[in-house]
């Protein structure tokens, strides 16, 4: 119940922040600088006014609900805009209908948004008195006494035990675990669900339980003030005129869960909307639709239209008095108001935009805001995007941008987690000059490894890892040999690391790894023969060769994304001081003893040979310390570890400074294998013409093959260029260069070019013809892009990028990764979408227009990012191409159908002011024209939006170009908007006329005259209903129960409300309201009714039915082509298709990023031995780009030796298609199938 409590309670505060509460909170927020708190002293912290514990996430009161709930819903112009046509209609003299015309639609649409505020404001009070009202532990004057989570205050001591939340941000004091440990789960702060270890001071940690002792602590924190930053805490604790350092691993943040402690205590720091926790609470980034975007600018020009005609009505009617209007006044006497007739046409236009207001639709956006929300259902519920390995479903986030799924054109996309697997294999390494994990035959020729391969035995190690494979046994030989520099380089995988090791049931010994990457190295040291078995704050303990060696740990020097190197610290049982360090290649050869030139340049051979491979790589170095050297650099870094100010920027100027000078070691290869389905999806989205850019932080080699491995690069493209320039003159001419080899020397070309890409593209005669622009790839490295980032340099870049087939962009940041996505936003007219899996993904998936987060090894910080995620990626496919592809297909036919309905039905009464002396009189009755959109009409719609399909789900995959019209936004545009509204003011035009000219002589069946004003509105009335459901019917291309139900009952219900109004009964019980008894039944009883609403459906649909023939008999699309060969296979019944299994050939090269969070450092040095697991977290690329590639290469037919099989893939929608993105299928090929 807690959890769910406060699960709801951080929805809901997401969704609605107090805004009152809020705007005080970043009053004093911005006033405080730093922050101090004195334990156990309520009257020292009152004097700065900190916030209380309370939290409110709720809105409304019972009193203050109604009038800001309507205050909000009226701030939306439709709702405003009605809102003062009701007004207008309390004016008689310009009201020609009665208020309940307009009250009725408004109050229905203003009071399913008020019960749905109402409902989630009662949530949130239940959720606010469920949290605010639980019971803590404070200490008050020397006691534990029970509060109120809303009474907990800054400055005092709380005990918590375990399973419990935590009430506020809190500095660990002590534990009941050694060495002031405590474990934490924090899912309701970052979605992880791995328990996390915190560690408080050693001066706190001997406080222990001593309630005595916790009384009489009088420490002070100096700190930061309260920020949204979860991972990160700066302050300094002042006790005994001492100071010591605090950082965010000795907090515990509100909304982490204590686990696996029986108890601790800590000091409140923040408290209610002042945690962490409350601040990142704000709303996100709305993102907006194209559709949107069209919608509000459509709106707009209708109101405007809708202006334009009550202008041109009021200047009729003024033009009427004038002349013919004087005739009549002895039988229609006016007011003396109204005597002017300019005055009349002023009125007139008043009264006219009260009658054509529906031409504004009011209903349009909650009704497309409830297809979106059915269509982000049909995400959730797909089964064929369900991952049971990990029991991980689709989820949509958002109900906003589904549409927008079939629009896409660029996707951006990660590599380590979300094209491949993330699970990473020691595969190969080099140790002082010499590779290991190659296998030979007896004549020293290199042989390939399978599965059959024999691998090493590790017998001769009790403590092995069962699962670890490697064929190469000349390294367990030098291990048997005790080669020295081989023994350091596998005893530096076993010291340098944040990992924490686990003994479970029977002695089982496993690692909890920070980073996969991380986990590979220390598992081949413990397969090797160096196992790491144990830690503490101030020790490594190893089995070297089967002896326990314990080696005190001194200092751990962080990972972070600008050093991408970590090393540690530590003393041998010898007393010698050794510095081990690994990282990027480039990272470290900077730093390395001049005398490792020659090992450098060979090691940087292999390097490149195990990047060529698509292996993940890392370099390894070592260093001597000297001890007067080492004790006066601990000195600098104790004093630059409390300070508050630029506290990163000083300790990374030690590190920089201790780690010079250091010897090499060798390298290390990781493989990291491609998830299942990658190549056959992106070559299939490239056939939808999406063009799909990789952003890695791999080196240069790894990158290439990633792409030779996703079939993005292939041996027979033109030209692979590779941007490496260091400068941007370099940069600039290597982009001159490309652009050049590509569009040749011709500008004009190049400038036109681009503009006409997509209309070529579509206008193939073939919906099977695959074009693609050209057989170019760009690959460009992460120094270059920060150049070709710049606004010089960032047209041509784009220009470049845009015109070549595949774009990878090597040794990126995460802010590199952004940029890029920013800028096609900014130059291309193109929906972009970015995927990935980890933290350094985040800044490029809230970018894009369309977020995509795999759950995968590294956390969940871009699953909760995200506007979707699923488990692999090659559920992308089926997002974009299926549901993607069908939301934006409905969507469009609803919208066009609507405005075409609405103009329908409103147009008439414009052509009936011509014939009324533009009187302002309404055809229908007022009741249809209360309930034609809200009864008549709004099912059947809501219905085609949401179960309408122009081609099944194996037909949308199976021709992925029919994902274009969406691309090119063919569906619904401006032209679009202008053809169903001209369609929709042709059919009142008829829905007038016919009737009129009919009646105008007609009788009925008893000689009496026919053309009475009821009799014509039930004709006409009775026409448009039956119209729009005949022209639903036609644009319906799937037909469910529910779409039969909702049409046939349409009509039903209309028929039966029609009789019921001018039923008898209805008049003696409303009178005034119902006065024309027995109209219905009278004008329905006539044949001669019945031809007229014939004749007019058919004159109304027939034209729309002939042009809809003609243009797919004589210019079919691409839709139309495999509608019709759906229809043709399934008149033929079910039967196995032949498709042709097509032989291709290609390079199959592996992948590569080395993974590890910053800050995870200073977490084990102060001795965090974790014994619960923990998978990892996020990470980021610790590699760098090979030494020497500068200019502009080019790689022709690299003549990589192929390997050619058959590519078949079974895909889970029961159909087999080709992998071979080449292939091209006709129609004659189909036919004959």
């Amino acid at each position: 119940m807690d959890g769910a409590c406060f699960r709801e309670t951080l929805r809901t505060r997401r969704r609605w922040p107090d805004v009152m509460a809020i705007w005080k909170k970043d009053i004093r927020i911005a006033l405080e600088e730093e922050r101090h708190v004195r334990a156990n002293d309520r009257d020292y912290n009152e004097r700065f006014s900190y916030a209380d514990n309370r939290i409110k996430t709720a809105k409304y009161n019972v009193f203050t609900f109604l009038p800001i709930n309507l205050f909000e819903q009226f701030q939306r112009f439709a709702n405003a805009y009605f809102l003062v046509l009701l007004i207008l209609q309390l004016i008689p003299e310009i009201s020609s209908l009665s208020w309940f015309t307009t009250i009725v639609p408004l109050v229905l649409v203003l009071a399913i948004t008020a019960v749905k505020d109402a409902t989630d404001d009662y949530f949130r009070h239940k959720s606010d008195q469920q949290v605010n009202t639980r019971q803590s532990q404070v200490l008050i004057k020397g006691k534990l006494q029970n509060e109120k989570w809303m009474n907990v205050r800054v400055g005092d001591i709380i005990k918590l035990e375990n399973n419990q939340f935590v009430a506020a941000d809190l500095l660990l004091l002590s534990s009941s675990e050694p060495y002031g440990l405590c474990y934490i789960e924090t899912a309701e702060l970052d979605g992880e669900t791995n328990l996390k270890v915190r560690q408080a001071l050693t001066v706190t940690s001997d406080l222990g339980d001593d309630v005595a002792k916790l009384a009489d602590f009088s420490g002070e924190v100096i700190c930061e003030p309260p920020n949204n930053k979860l991972d990160k805490f700066t302050g300094t604790l002042c006790w005994k005129d001492n100071k010591y350092s605090l950082d965010n691993e000795k907090m515990l943040l509100r909304g982490c869960v204590l686990r696996n402690t029986e108890w601790c205590f800590g000091l409140v720091i923040f408290a209610g909307l002042q945690t962490k926790l409350m601040q990142n609470c704000g709303r996100t980034k709305f993102k907006r639709t194209s559709i949107d975007k069209l919608m509000n600018t459509l709106v707009l020009w209708i109101f405007g239209f809708l202006i334009c005609m009550g202008i041109i009505l009021a200047i009729g009617n003024t033009i009427w008095e004038q002349k013919v209007g004087s005739d009549f006044w002895e039988y229609l006497q006016w007011k003396e108001l109204t005597i002017n007739a300019v005055f009349s046409g002023f009125l007139t236009f008043w009264s006219y935009i009260i009658i054509l207001n529906t031409v504004v639709p009011i209903s349009l956006y909650v009704s497309v805001e409830v297809l979106r929300l059915g269509h982000s259902y049909f995400i959730n519920w797909d089964r064929r995007m369900y991952y049971s390995r990990k029991d991980t479903p689709a989820e949509a986030r958002t109900t906003t941008l589904n549409e927008e799924l079939g629009q896409v054109e660029f996707i951006f996309s990660d590599k380590t987690g979300t094209l491949t697997q993330n699970i990473m294999v020691f595969n190969k390494c080099s140790i002082n000059g010499k590779t290991y994990g190659d296998v030979y035959d007896e004549f020293g020729h290199k042989v390939d490894i399978t599965e059959k391969t024999p691998c090493v035995d590790f017998s001769f190690n009790p403590l092995m890892d069962r699962k670890f494979r490697f064929h190469d046994s000349s390294l367990v030989e030098a291990i048997k040999l005790e080669e020295p520099l081989v023994q350091e380089f596998f005893r530096l995988l076993a010291l340098c690391h944040t990992i924490m090791p686990e003994e479970r049931n029977e002695g089982e010994l496993v690692y909890q790894a920070q980073s996969p990457d991380e986990g590979a190295l220390v598992t081949a040291a413990r397969n090797f023969g160096f196992v790491f078995r144990s830690r503490t704050p101030e020790t490594i303990t190893l089995y070297e060769m089967g002896q326990a060696v314990t080696y005190q740990l001194l200092a751990i020097l962080d990972f972070n994304n600008v050093r991408k190197r970590m090393s540690v610290i530590v003393r041998n049982p010898k007393g010698q001081l050794k510095l081990y360090s690994k990282g990027a290649d480039t990272i470290l050869f900077d730093r390395l003893d001049p005398s490792n030139e020659e090992l450098m340049f060979t090691t940087s051979e292999h390097l490149n040979e195990f990047a060529g491979e698509g292996l993940r790589t890392l370099a390894l170095a070592y260093k001597d310390l000297d001890e007067d050297v080492f004790d006066e650099w601990m000195k600098k870094l104790l004093f630059a570890s409390t300070a508050l100010d630029n506290r990163e920027e000083k300790l990374g100027a030690l590190y920089e400074e201790i780690e010079q000078g250091m010897l090499l070691l060798g390298a290390t290869a990781i493989e990291d294998k491609l998830q299942e389905g990658v190549p056959e999806t992106i070559a299939c989205l490239t056939l939808a013409n999406i063009k799909i850019w990789v952003l890695t932080g791999d080196k240069l080699e790894t990158a290439m093959n990633i792409g030779y491995s996703c079939n993005m690069l292939r041996d027979d493209m033109n030209t692979v260029f590779i941007i490496s320039g260091h400068t941007m003159l370099e940069v600039q001419q290597e982009l001159r260069t490309a652009k050049e080899k590509i569009m040749g020397p011709s500008k004009d070309k190049f400038s036109s070019g681009l503009d006409m890409e997509k209309t070529e593209l579509y206008s193939s005669d073939s919906v099977f013809e695959e074009t693609i622009i050209a057989e170019y790839a760009l690959i460009i490295n992460g120094h270059s892009l920060a150049h070709a980032l710049e606004a010089d340099l960032e047209q041509i870049l784009v220009d470049v990028a845009c015109l070549c087939k595949t774009v990878i962009c090597c040794r990126v940041t995460p802010l590199q990764k952004a940029l890029v996505v920013e800028l096609i936003k900014r130059h291309k007219r193109a929906v972009t979408l970015a995927i990935g899996d980890g933290a350094n993904d985040v800044s490029m998936i809230k970018t894009a227009h369309i977020g995509v987060g795999i759950s995968g090894q590294e956390g969940m910080q871009a699953v909760l990012a995200s506007d979707y995620s699923f488990a692999q990626f090659r559920y992308l496919q089926r997002l974009l191409l299926v549901h993607g592809r069908w939301s934006y297909h409905r969507m469009c036919n609803f919208l066009c159908y609507f405005f075409y309905k609405n103009f329908a039905f409103t147009l008439v009464h414009f052509w009936y002011g011509f014939l009324c002396g533009f009187s302002a009189q309404t055809v229908y009755d007022q009741w249809f024209i209360t309930l034609f959109n809200i009864v008549y009409t709004s099912l059947p719609v809501l219905a085609m939006g949401l179960f309408d399909q122009d081609v099944n789900e194996q037909y949308s995959l199976r021709f992925p170009n029919l994902y274009r019209p969406g691309q090119l936004n063919q569906l619904f545009n401006k032209r679009k908007f202008f053809t169903c509204t001209l369609q929709g003011v042709c059919t009142s035009f008829i829905l007038f006329f016919i009737p009129y000219g009919a009646f105008m002589t007609a009788v009925r069946d008893d000689g009496a005259h026919i053309s009475d004003q009821q009799t014509f509105a039930v004709t006409i009335a009775t026409s448009l209903v039956i119209v729009v459901s005949v022209q639903i019917g036609l644009d319906t291309n799937y037909w469910t129960a529910v779409n039969h139900f909702f049409i046939w009952g349409s009509l039903a219900v209309y028929f039966a409300i029609l009789f019921a109004m001018h039923s008898d009964g209805i008049f003696t019980i409303f009178p005034n309201q119902f006065p024309f008894i027995g109209t219905a039944r009278n004008s329905l009883n006539q044949k001669i009714v019945w031809l007229v609403i014939l004749l007019t459906t058919v004159v109304c649909i027939m034209p729309m039915v002939a042009v809809r023939f003609i243009k797919a008999d004589l210019y079919p699309t691409q839709t139309d082509k495999v509608r019709l060969l759906q229809q043709a296979t399934r008149k033929q019944g079910p039967q196995e298709q032949n498709l042709r299994r097509v032989r291709r050939t290609s390079s199959r090269r592996s992948a590569y990023a080395f993974a590890h969070q910053q800050g995870y450092g200073e977490l084990i040095t102060s001795g965090k031995n974790m014994k619960v697991p923990t998978s990892s977290t996020s990470t980021y690329p610790l590699s760098s780009p090979t030494r020497g590639l500068t200019g502009t290469s080019s790689v022709k037919n690299s003549g990589v030796n192929d390997t050619t099989r058959d590519q078949t893939e079974t895909y889970s929608t029961g159909f087999r298609r080709e992998s071979d993105q080449s292939q091209e299928v006709t129609v004659e090929d189909l036919e004959a199938r």
